[in-house]
């Protein structure tokens, strides 16, 4: 008889306090501790499609991040919505579901932060896989171009970013899934957090400034045709990562 093959584990939904900010987060299957961060304007819905699969082989935890998904949204003033803002939410996360050293895979800006976990915290982060990630200037989109602007950047972002504009830069997901991103995103806390991170991630001087002091393994894996981060970064990142391994 051929064995039945057994259903992927499901993963469980919780809630932990970190850094004065709610986060919620899904964890599912055992063995060495995965964690799986987010892009902007994302969410861990993202990662759901894989995270079945990893969770054949390894205990992946994957958050929203302060801000997105169905974390908490608190305004800037009582929390910093920055990379090391993100980085030191997920060591809080860590801690109160009592894990010391995993690895952790950030995809764009999740990439970002979890590099900025890796260089803060190198304790903590036993192996890294930065996908796509936001580690140099981008191509910067018409979004990005308005957010900076004075008056007009937060009007835009915050009360005339609709629909349309919000699949554009998911471009290739499916319209069911992107529909989930934008009635997340579609309330005013949600929007004042997206657009204060939107500030932050204007200037990655500080990712820059980061990528030296990452000591962990690292994998950087990258998009042939990815519009914002073009080849060349990625080659760039995995040279100055100290000959981390680079996959296309």
């Amino acid at each position: 008889m051929t064995p039945a093959t057994s259903d992927p584990p499901r993963p469980t939904t919780r809630d932990v306090a970190a850094r004065g900010a709610r986060i919620r987060f899904t964890e599912a299957g055992s063995g060495p501790p995965l964690v799986l961060v987010h892009d902007y304007l994302a969410s861990r819905l993202a990662w759901e499609a894989v995270q079945p699969k990893l969770a054949t082989r390894f205990r992946v935890i994957v958050p929203d991040l302060p801000g997105f998904g169905e974390s908490e949204k608190p305004a800037p003033g009582r929390y910093r919505y920055s990379f090391d803002g993100f980085a030191e939410s997920i060591v809080d996360l860590l801690a109160a579901i009592g894990l010391g050293r995993v690895s952790v895979c950030g995809h764009a800006m999740g990439g970002g932060v979890a590099l900025t976990l890796a260089a803060t915290h190198p304790h903590l982060v036993d192996k890294l896989v930065l996908v796509n990630a936001l580690v140099y200037p981008p191509r910067q989109d018409p979004l990005s171009r308005i957010a900076g602007l004075p008056v007009i950047g937060p009007l835009v972002f915050k009360q005339l970013y609709g629909r349309m504009l919000f699949r554009a830069r998911f471009d290739g997901a499916s319209s069911r899934h992107v529909d989930r991103l934008f009635e997340i995103f579609d309330v005013p806390a949600a929007r004042e957090a997206a657009y204060a991170t939107m500030l932050s991630m204007l200037d990655t001087r500080p990712l820059t400034a980061s990528v030296p002091r990452v000591s962990a393994p690292t994998l950087v894996a990258w998009g042939r045709s990815h519009r914002a981060s073009p080849l060349e970064q990625g080659r760039r990142l995995a040279r100055e990562l100290g000959g981390a391994r680079f996959e296309v």
